[in-house]
């Protein structure tokens, strides 16, 4: 086979299982915040976690399919694994944004939330 084909299943091979596992964690433990974002409501909160999966699993699937050529097109084994290593590393970056501007996404709701609900309780004087 060719180094640049050998290339690209590496990169897959490695990016596709790391996507699956951060969208796994995200939303096994995404569920919680889900579940005190909307005051209780599982059904409603499972729901939106798993459409919010599905989004997130396209957006990055879609996102390593289309950076698998950004890379230059190695001429030996060194060249292909710079080059493999700057595509991973990019994806693996891009990934570590977009789940911290989820936790922060969620932490300015969730606050919201509870402010929300602290307004409404009755004071006792």
């Amino acid at each position: 086979m060719d180094i640049v084909v050998n290339m690209y299943l590496a990169y897959l091979g490695i990016c596709v299982p790391v996507v699956l596992a951060v969208g796994w964690t995200l939303h096994k433990n995404g569920r919680i915040f889900l579940v005190e974002i909307f005051e209780g409501k599982e059904e409603l909160a499972d729901s939106i976690n798993h459409l919010l999966i599905v989004g997130f699993y396209l957006a990055s699937i879609g996102f390593v399919a289309k950076v698998l050529r950004l890379g230059s097109t190695p001429s030996n084994t060194a060249e292909a694994i710079e080059s493999l290593s700057s595509t991973v590393g990019l994806v693996l970056l891009v990934l570590g944004v977009v789940h911290i501007g989820n936790l922060l996404l969620l932490s300015i709701i969730r606050r919201n939330v509870l402010l929300d609900a602290m307004a409404k309780r009755p004071w006792i004087q």
